[in-house]
């Protein structure tokens, strides 16, 4: 009788769970795509050899609840694969639940053509604008969210976009910032520009050598601990957005590592999370 009950708890959870996560997909290039990766063209696309095809997955918030403000989410994954659930679709209870919306790319490998994924999260930012109205949202507090890899190109899009794609605010998980071989992330910066990549093309895609007074506010979460992607990226892009008078906010934690998003076995989980509302409850 017990296991019955607890099955019965258990279901309606589920389907709790899942009511609070109502979502709908959208192709990003539904009249072609304007560049290609060199794999992207072979059909059909086949998530398990990192052949994604571009499209967002939309979690609104119940109307009533809304706010306004819209975050696109870039998962992590180095520029090869796609962390898309504990960097991605997740996190859609945590903003619903605080009146956001939550739009997770699913972008292209960019296999050294730097204008692939970078003109995916470009055009997810459009869609989200050109949809406001009918999602309830205001097109000018849509900001962009990335970890790791994703982080990168969240700060690409923060540095390098028209007022069209531009985001409004950024939320940085342990980013890769920098190209600098010093500090960054190699699998993402050859995946991303290439092993041959010109000193000219490893400065424009540093990220924190193209911030300006332009560049939105932005709070950055991340591990002292972590080996993957070192702490330079981004306690340097702190400080060049300080420098240029933009709003920042960095909250390193002791332990833990790379790569654990929203997943509970992060040791300070609870702080992050409390962290990451208090920020966002600093402006509206």
């Amino acid at each position: 009788m017990n296991r019955i009950i607890t099955y019965i708890m258990l279901l309606f959870g589920a389907i709790s769970a899942n009511a609070q996560q109502k979502s709908f997909d959208i192709d990003l290039w539904q009249n072609g795509m304007p560049n290609s990766n060199g794999i992207d063209k072979s059909q059909p696309f086949d998530d398990s050899k990192q052949n994604f095809k571009p499209s967002i997955r939309v979690f609104l918030p119940e109307k009533s609840q809304s706010t306004g403000r819209a975050v696109v989410c870039c998962p992590g994954g180095g520029y090869s694969h796609l962390a898309m659930e504990h960097e991605g679709y997740n996190w859609a209870n945590f903003f619903n639940e605080r009146g956001i919306a939550l739009i997770v790319l699913k972008y292209r490998m960019p296999h050294a053509n730097t204008d692939v994924p970078i003109s995916d999260a470009k055009e997810a930012i459009r869609l989200v604008r050109e949809n406001a109205s009918a999602w309830n949202i205001n097109p000018k507090k849509v900001g962009i969210m990335g970890s790791s890899a994703g982080g990168h190109l969240a700060t690409t899009i923060a540095t390098h976009s028209d007022s069209i794609t531009a985001p409004n605010f950024q939320i940085l998980f342990y980013p890769v910032v920098t190209f600098d071989y010093k500090y960054t992330h190699k699998g993402s910066r050859h995946n991303l520009i290439g092993e041959k990549a010109s000193n000219e093309f490893v400065e424009l895609y540093s990220n924190e050598r193209q911030v300006t007074s332009l560049t939105p506010p932005a709070i950055m979460l991340l591990s002292d601990d972590d080996t993957v992607v070192p702490s330079q990226n981004s306690v340097n892009y702190y400080l060049a957005l300080r420098k240029n008078g933009v709003k920042a906010t960095m909250h390193i934690y002791p332990s833990g590592g790379h790569g654990w998003g929203i997943r509970q076995n992060f040791k300070y989980h609870n702080e992050m999370m409390n962290d990451l509302s208090a920020w966002l409850e600093t402006f509206k």
